[in-house]
């Protein structure tokens, strides 16, 4: 017998969910920050960025990850798995916390991918949010977008604000989540979380009822569609602060994507909605830490001044809203990405070696770092 059929031979004498609990409790310590399960093969973490194979764990076969998912995914979301082959969702294990999974087929087998929720919401200051970032929770109304790439740390910055506004308000704070990740306690807000799938049917169904819930902040998991945009905004247009996210790499190609998801003729009225109501964006991105324990949050700033207003509404001048983040001050709350890299490396969280392979502009930031 082979040594893989050996590992798959053990692998079924165990139970699928004591692997995996088993697993999640090692990823948990080594503080990974995704798991990947594959069939066929050693499960694989990723550490500080980087994916690591866990040869210690047998390699998954075909009936362990049928028999897994079988356990793992909640009853409305199992009739999704085997119609569109793939499925999000997210569930508790005793002694680990929540899980966000996601699971799907690949070259006709079952994948996982796997994040464990920290229980604990981290506070902005842990995190190492700006502080002009801090600010937008004391915000009235508007809407305000955290952006970046998967795995940038988006829906726990979120988190932390929503924590902090928790803390320091009386508010009615509603989330709408796909799947919910962070389980909040009431403290000196009070915290609805809906989940779509669960307790809602989807982000626009949720959204439309929102603005019938009373709330006076509102986490949107994430912007899809035109539909969700739009009320999204509306809700911010009518007193409510609006968290949400976007998939983008930098402010003005945020603006450039919700006005584009939308037909030609709607387009200069969401300009204008969100020339009114956007208070912020940022956009984040995870930097390897130059003690080489975990990683550094490295974070581009928008807050929308005059000028910026003025910038959304010509389609002709979007362009430019980089270069005014770049020449624009900390009073005013502007943090360009590689002033963020400075800082970081200035206070000895990254080396330089690091700063400039993530540099907007490495030339420029090269002179800054040698005193120019």
């Amino acid at each position: 017998m082979s040594s893989s059929n050996k590992s798959a031979a053990k692998q079924g004498d165990i139970d699928s969910i004591q692997y995996l609990a088993t697993l999640l409790k090692f990823a948990v310590g080594k503080e990974a920050s995704d798991i990947h399960l594959r069939t066929r093969t050693h499960p694989v973490v990723r550490i500080d960025g980087i994916l690591k194979s866990m040869e210690r764990f047998p390699p998954t076969s075909p009936a362990f990850m049928k028999d897994l998912t079988d356990k793992i995914i909640p009853e409305h979301n199992k009739e999704d798995f085997e119609l569109k082959r793939q499925a999000d969702f997210s569930f508790g294990l005793k002694g680990i916390g929540r899980v966000r999974a996601n699971a799907y087929y690949q070259r006709g087998s079952i994948s996982m991918a796997l994040r464990v929720i920290n229980t604990d919401v981290p506070s902005p200051e842990g995190l190492g949010l700006p502080e002009t970032v801090r600010r937008f929770v004391h915000e009235e109304r508007g809407l305000v977008l955290m952006t970046g790439a998967t795995g940038s740390g988006k829906s726990t910055s979120l988190a932390s604000l929503i924590g902090e506004i928790n803390s320091t308000y009386a508010k009615h704070i509603l989330t709408i989540e796909d799947p919910v990740e962070y389980l909040f306690t009431d403290n000196k807000s009070i915290i609805s979380q809906r989940e779509v799938g669960v307790d809602t049917n989807s982000f626009p169904d949720a959204m439309r009822a929102a603005l019938r819930e009373d709330p006076d902040v509102i986490l949107l998991g994430e912007m899809r569609d035109p539909e969700t945009i739009d009320i999204a905004l509306t809700a911010a247009e009518t007193g409510h602060l609006v968290f949400s996210t976007l998939h983008s790499p930098d402010a003005a190609e945020t603006i450039n994507r919700i006005v584009s998801s939308f037909q030609p003729n709607a387009q200069p009225t969401i300009r204008s909605k969100l020339a009114g109501n956007l208070k912020g964006i940022v956009s984040q991105r995870l930097l390897p830490r130059a003690d080489g324990k975990g990683r550094a949050l490295a974070a581009e700033v928008l807050t929308v001044s005059a000028l910026v207003r003025e910038y959304i509404l010509d389609p002709l001048r979007v362009a430019e809203i980089g270069e005014v983040i770049k020449k624009g001050t900390a009073a005013e709350g502007m943090i360009p990405f590689d002033r963020s890299l400075l800082e970081l490396y200035r206070t000895g969280k990254i080396t330089e070696e690091v700063a400039l392979q993530y540099a907007s502009s490495p030339t420029d930031l090269k002179l800054k770092l040698e005193g120019f």
